[in-house]
């Protein structure tokens, strides 16, 4: 790699990133050769003996990891971004994960973990170490922690943060071996597992429920492992961004004040919020103002974030919503700023989208006659208060882009409902669906919870139904639990 761009990306790293970097790659370099390293430049050549840097996707692993994303385009690569080549990955996720909790570590709890471990370390070494890598380096060579061995930084961690413990016992649940990686012909691995790594039961202790029933109850089998492979990870706090864009006046237009809609942005703040993302709120904007709003958010970096949720509340036609000017911006227009090509540090994250707003001027029937209700006063009174949300565009498809969410109101052609007062049929049910998912003990994943969301079919407003469609092309499950 040429050493001029190596020299640019020194000069911009601090000492405390190197450090970073000089962790991460133990297991690649041996630690000794490692340990005199004092700035990039030693390091790279350290890397550049190793045949590490022939390919730039290591080094753009290795700042994308220390969340450095500005310092990637000075990295010379071919066409396609990196994560679309087929470089197989080479930094250890033991690594990277430890990386994770170093982060996410406040001054408190290091400062109650070197005092935890300063029995088994010894005062001389806990006393040099200044940061949470400083003592997972302390432990391996006390031989307290590994690839294969994690019960006692997991059994540590118990007692600072569950957050960061569930994160040592996701990546023990996953029961297998580190990932074969691909390096030059010429390069061989200084560390290499020679063991796979522990189940769960075989590496934790009594901190840890283990899956165990009675002798008079029939044995109901083994849990299904965790894959980690099967979920979105979110380990970051906050977890990422909620924008919501909450259109209610459209003055000199054809369309209607929106009421209800400020109780549909209320409930949305306080359930995102409580799931632990960030909220940024829109009042009435016009097309144009939603257009450079969702340019800017996709320009954002996203590295710290794990995920991506917007929400749209205005009037619509099929494909599109509606500015306050009454023009329209397609859904493709809503999601194009956040794909993989556009906002790269969203690239394998969830990216959720909720439209509460009509898909067209027609309205659905319900087949099967509904029974008498009881209290027809009291739902007369509720229909009395009931809008649509209709307000004409070709259809617009769900990007093909991985990883993305669309929960629409309701299905093509048809309207959606809004209560004046208590705000719109899909967006109430939705929080408080997410809700709900968020305080149990199971773990539901956002489809569960949108089939749920459909349920609102089985109701009537204004002697009409409304079908709820979510569409998507997520690779992976996501879970939102309250933070």
């Amino acid at each position: 790699m040429d050493r001029l761009t190596l020299a640019h990306i020194d000069e911009e790293l601090e000492s405390s990133e190197v450090d970073a970097l000089r962790f991460l790659c133990q297991g690649l370099v041996k630690r000794k050769r490692l340990e005199g390293v004092k700035d990039a430049k030693e390091l790279f050549v350290k890397l550049e003996e190793r045949g590490l840097l022939e390919n730039p996707y290591f080094l753009y692993q290795l700042l994308q990891t220390i969340s450095r994303a500005d310092l990637l385009s000075l990295l010379e690569t071919d066409s396609r971004r990196p994560e679309e080549t087929d470089a197989n990955l080479i930094l250890s996720d033991y690594r990277v994960m430890l990386y994770q909790i170093h982060e996410d570590m406040t001054k408190e709890n290091l400062d109650k973990m070197k005092f935890l471990l300063s029995s088994k370390l010894g005062k001389r070494q806990i006393e040099t170490c200044n940061t949470a890598l400083d003592v997972f380096v302390e432990m391996e060579k006390a031989g307290l922690l590994s690839e294969t061995k994690l019960d006692e930084l997991h059994k540590t961690l118990l007692q600072l943060d569950q957050q960061q413990a569930l994160t040592v016992q996701r990546y023990i649940q996953r029961g297998t071996q580190q990932p074969q990686t691909t390096l030059p012909s010429h390069v061989s691995m200084d560390y290499q597992p020679t063991q796979p790594v522990l189940s769960i039961s075989e590496t934790q202790h009594n901190d840890v429920r283990l899956n165990v029933c009675s002798d008079a109850e029939p044995n109901p089998g083994p849990s299904p492992v965790f894959d980690q492979n099967d979920y979105y990870i979110l380990s970051h706090n906050p977890r990422g961004m909620c924008v919501i864009f909450n259109n209610e006046y459209f003055p000199g237009t054809s369309l209607n004040y929106r009421g209800g809609s400020q109780r549909d942005e209320k409930t949305l703040h306080q359930v995102f919020e409580k799931l632990g993302f960030t909220m940024r709120v829109y009042n009435d904007l016009t097309a144009e103002e939603m257009r450079f709003a969702l340019k800017e958010l996709g320009n954002l970096n996203f590295m710290d974030h794990d995920a991506l949720v917007v929400c749209v509340l205005s009037h619509g036609e099929m494909g599109c919503v509606y500015g306050t000017d009454e023009k329209q911006v397609s859904l493709t227009e809503l999601t194009q700023p956040f794909t993989s090509g556009r906002a790269p540090t969203l690239a394998g994250k969830p990216k959720l989208f909720f439209i509460q707003a009509c898909q067209g001027s027609g309205y659905q029937r319900g087949f099967i006659p509904c029974a008498p209700k009881v209290g027809q006063e009291k739902e007369e009174a509720t229909k009395s208060s009931m809008e649509e949300d209709a307000a004409y565009v070709p259809v617009e498809t769900v990007p093909s882009n991985a990883d993305f969410l669309l929960g629409m109101a309701t299905v093509p052609e048809y309207k959606s409902f809004r209560h004046t007062a208590k705000g719109s049929i899909y967006i109430q049910e939705l929080c408080m669906q997410l809700q709900k998912s968020a305080q149990s003990s199971v773990n539901d994943d956002i489809l569960t919870i949108l089939t749920r969301v459909n349920r609102v079919s089985k109701g009537e407003y204004l002697n009409y139904k409304q079908m709820p469609e979510p569409k998507y092309t997520l690779t992976k499950k996501l879970v939102l639990k309250f933070v």
